[in-house]
């Protein structure tokens, strides 16, 4: 069968607008496939949190305060944009993540193997290993293992509870372990000496014993399985490089000391943290 003319011409133009069509499309797809040129394109990182999470987030007099929103405005300056925080129940921020609703995650979030699967991960700010926290002046608990034969506040169904039953089924007496919904109970109860220490992650009670230094203070060192707190994005190529930014500015913050003085002000002491990728313990 031969084509006339203009069948050939017709098709012709169909091609070739098939052909730009798609090249467009491509160019379109290549422009949206970086985050961090999309970020500074905007002038803005957007965060997503809970506000109910101190010292990192937390509301005073209305304001935002906390280790997160000082270190975020540290990250901003760093990367030359602004940063935006969207407060949502912590159920809804890592969904909202996925849905990209958000540029990243504050949280933060204990680093373990199944969510780095799931998530791309930024560079450790603050230790989140379990210690203990005891009265201030409480001579008989200097050390982890003194909490032999004695009774122990955790949080209710937290990962916290299980790291204190794993390390009290090793020491030559019974703990008396009692489980709490909420962890403002059992420090009531600690400053009540109805217990003798309270078992969480370490930057938690580190910022509970500064604030209330004549009633707690940390039991060093902690006793679970080495674990760290992180801010994370999405496992998309196209996060990479903002993940990849953050983590150059949080590198820059450990080299001239502004981490440590954060983790000091609001976590009550500096903190070894991983300066590169790890294998986490969980």
């Amino acid at each position: 069968m031969q084509l006339d003319s203009r069948c050939i011409k017709t098709f012709g133009k169909t091609f070739n607008s098939l052909c730009l069509g798609l090249a467009l499309a491509g160019a379109a797809l290549a422009a949206h496939a970086d985050q961090l040129a999309d970020v500074k394109k905007a002038g803005v990182l957007t965060v997503g949190t809970e506000l109910q999470f101190a010292p990192f987030d937390f509301t005073e007099a209305g304001k935002q305060k906390g280790m997160n929103s000082e270190l975020f405005a540290e990250l901003g300056k760093e990367l030359g944009v602004k940063v935006t925080f969207q407060d949502l129940p912590w159920p809804s921020v890592l969904p909202g993540l996925e849905a990209k609703k958000f540029d990243v995650v504050a949280g933060p979030i204990i680093v373990t193997q199944a969510r780095k699967d799931r998530y791309h991960f930024m560079l450790p700010i603050a230790e989140a290993t379990v210690s203990l926290m005891a009265g201030a002046k409480d001579g008989s608990i200097m050390k982890p293992e003194d909490i032999a034969g004695k009774a122990v506040g955790a949080g209710k169904g937290s990962a916290q509870l299980e790291e204190l039953k794993t390390f009290a089924a090793t020491l030559p007496q019974k703990v008396d372990i009692r489980e709490y919904v909420d962890n403002n109970q059992a420090y009531a109860d600690l400053a009540a000496k109805r217990i003798v220490a309270v078992a969480n992650s370490l930057p938690n009670i580190s910022y509970v014993a500064s604030q209330r230094s004549n009633l707690y203070k940390v039991v060093m060192p902690p006793f679970g399985k080495k674990s760290y707190f992180a801010f994370l994005g999405r496992k998309d190529a196209d996060a990479d490089s903002l993940i990849a930014a953050l983590d150059a500015a949080l590198l820059k913050m450990h080299d001239d000391g502004r981490l440590a003085a954060l983790q000091k002000k609001w976590l009550g002491a500096e903190m070894d943290v991983p300066k590169a990728d790890f294998t986490p313990s969980w």
